[in-house]
This record gives structure tokens, C-alpha cells and sequence, in this order.
């Protein structure tokens, strides 16, 4: 008999810091709220077997919050344990091009907020230091 913990893979999973630039200026983060963990997040979701990470990324962002999007720099893997599991989750900053939002049973509610306002609206502070990252990665340039 063993002593040790037994070792579980990593749920693997995949999501996007969703951006847009409104006709009034500035920057517009996308944030989804989840009636099951009364939380705000970015949106992501577990992978399908067999989908690649950035597939994945873009069909969560496109479930949960009815935007097609454009994916641009790839942002920190966040590691963390979820029910005695690892998780595994990969990030990419990514533009809101078009689309419509419609409430669901995963996903009630998304809000577009300026980075400060963000920030304070995500309730874990992991969330908090992707979207500061992404605002450094993605446009430093701009």
C-alpha cells in the first residue's frame, strides 16, 4: 500500500480577457457573471477532448457571452486546485468583434467596464492580476 496522495490529472481549460474599444474611446473589458458560484469572471470553460486551447478559449468566450472574437497575445496559465483537482486554465487577450449577449443558465449577465472598474468588479484577486497583465501585454503598444 502506498502513503501517497494519488495524483489526478489537471482539468484543462481555456479562456479569453475580452476587450473592445467603444465609439466613445477609452477600453472596455467584458466580464460574465455565474449564478452557480455568484461570481464575476473572465470567460473560459473546460476543453473539449481533443480541442486545442485556443479553440476552446473562443468558443467559451462565444457561449458565454455571444461575441466572435479575435485572438492576440497569450496571457499567464492559471494553476489552481478545484474540489481536490488541479485545474489548468490558458488565457489569451482577445477583441470583442460582433455579437449579442442572451442570458443563460451558466451565464446570466456580462458587463462591459473600464480596466478600473473591472478590476474592482472581479471577485478573485487571481482574475484581478490576469487583467492587469493583459492590459500590459496587449497594449503596450497602443
Amino acid at each position: 500500500m502506498s502513503d501517497r496522495t494519488p495524483s489526478f490529472p489537471p482539468v484543462l481549460a481555456a479562456g479569453c480577457v475580452l476587450w473592445r474599444r467603444p465609439s466613445s474611446g477609452g477600453l472596455e473589458i467584458c466580464l460574465v457573471h455565474r449564478p452557480k458560484y455568484d461570481d464575476w469572471s473572465h470567460p473560459k470553460g473546460k476543453l473539449k477532448r481533443g480541442e486545442g486551447a485556443l479553440a476552446g478559449a473562443l468558443r467559451e468566450v462565444a457561449e458565454e457571452t455571444g461575441y466572435a472574437a479575435e485572438p492576440g497575445a497569450e496571457l499567464p496559465t492559471l494553476r489552481y486546485p478545484v474540489a481536490g483537482r488541479p485545474k489548468e486554465v490558458r488565457y489569451w487577450a482577445a477583441e470583442a468583434l460582433h455579437g449579442h449577449f442572451t442570458p443563460g443558465s451558466e451565464v446570466d449577465a456580462i458587463v462591459w467596464l473600464a480596466p478600473d472598474a473591472a478590476r474592482e468588479r472581479l471577485t478573485r484577486p487571481r482574475d484581478r492580476e490576469l487583467l492587469d497583465t493583459a492590459l500590459v501585454r496587449a497594449f503596450e503598444r497602443h
